[in-house]
């Protein structure tokens, strides 16, 4: 029973492992003294990590062969790739305020 539950728990962490893209902060302390052209570029990094982490849910090699081999690292893949995706129209959304905040035009 012990060696059953150490096998479920190994495969759950090498399925966390392959779980991608990155999440962004959705708030960062230093954002307020972010100068109206640095928000510019933090939205347009946002919108870069949003695109990234809709790419990862389409059928590349790596969901193929985790659905082959390993079908639950494909579930982590997927579920990373949704709070990655709302993480970064978090941070858009933090970020356009601020920039309507510091009246930037």
């Amino acid at each position: 029973m012990k060696k059953a539950v150490l096998v479920i728990g190994v495969f759950a962490l090498l399925a966390q492992g392959c779980a991608t893209p990155h999440v962004v902060q959705t708030k960062k302390v230093s954002d307020v003294n972010l100068s109206c052209q640095q928000i510019l570029n933090e939205i347009a990094e946002a919108d870069d990590f949003e695109q990234k982490a809709r790419a990862e849910r389409k059928a590349t090699g790596k969901n193929v062969a985790a659905a082959i081999l390993f079908w639950p690292a494909l579930i982590g893949t997927y579920s990373n790739t949704e709070e990655a995706i709302n993480a970064a129209k978090d941070r858009r959304n933090n970020l356009t305020n601020l920039y309507e905040q510091k009246k930037c035009r």
